[in-house]
């Protein structure tokens, strides 16, 4: 198959391809390459993004799951021997097996499945920086600060163990075909003090959606839901860690909400 004729987006995977050059180059830029590194990159669709990875790593990895984009992609960087395509399902792979070592992560993800892969890609082996590019509202709440509007659950979640830094936004008319809402891309890098242990990731993750689902509600009323605590004790509960009963999800950041997860669970 020819670069002159590749496949149409396919809506379903929500496809948008990226076309501007220069966005191109300032993603790729973002991941701070050094030329030694396994970089996986999600999606590569056409390979406008992959074509300007290949000179600065050492081994590429890309994961697609479109059925007639793959053999494209196999084909056209074939001479590449650095380069792999693999045709399946990103959440289906253990990342840090399939680079088989310390690895960088990039990817124009798809919008209907942004926050399945962005949660997949804080499992450990995390990557040593990511770099995304997603809808804004996503970059948004991904590196909403306590307190802000767009403050939420991705927000707390990848914060406890990451930093995130958005970088630019994208306009529609960068991609092909034009999506309906811009985008921005971030980076993403695991903090060297997490605010949360290994063990207690999976279930800090739950506790803090579970908070979230409760939004309008104020903190005593949640640890009295959470912990199974009556008024008097779930008021003392956050007394004890200097939070205010009255207070909601949104005002607290993320070492705040690993000390009260700690606390509702008797770690």
């Amino acid at each position: 198959m020819s670069d002159a004729s590749p496949p149409r987006a396919r809506k379903r995977l929500g496809q948008h391809f990226l076309n501007d050059p220069r966005i191109l180059d300032r993603i790729v830029g973002a991941l701070q390459l050094r030329g030694d590194e396994t970089v996986i990159e999600v999606g590569p669709g056409r390979g406008s993004l992959t074509e300007r990875l290949v000179e600065r790593c050492a081994k590429l990895i890309g994961v697609e799951l479109d059925r007639d984009l793959a053999p494209m992609l196999r084909e056209r960087f074939a001479r590449n021997k650095h380069v792999s395509i693999v045709e399946a399902d990103v959440l289906d792979l253990p990342l840090g097996e399939l680079a088989g070592g310390p690895y960088c992560l990039i990817g124009n993800v798809p919008y209907y499945i942004t926050t399945p892969i962005l949660f997949h890609a804080l499992e450990r082996p995390r990557a040593d920086r990511s770099v995304f590019l997603v809808q804004r509202e996503v970059a948004e709440r991904m590196a909403a600060p306590a307190g802000a509007d767009a403050y939420g659950a991705l927000s707390v979640n990848l914060q406890s163990v990451a930093s995130v830094e958005l970088l630019f936004r994208v306009a529609a008319g960068s991609f092909t075909p034009a999506p309906k809402v811009e985008s921005a891309a971030v980076r993403v890098t695991p903090r060297v003090d997490p605010v949360v242990t290994a063990d207690e990731e999976t279930g800090f993750r739950k506790f803090v959606q579970a908070a979230f689902a409760q939004r309008r509600k104020q903190l005593k009323a949640i640890v009295r839901t959470t912990a199974n605590l009556d008024t008097t004790h779930a008021a003392a509960l956050l007394e004890s860690l200097s939070l205010a009963p009255e207070a909601r999800s949104e005002t607290l950041g993320a070492a705040q909400f690993a000390a009260l997860y700690r606390a509702v669970t008797g770690r």
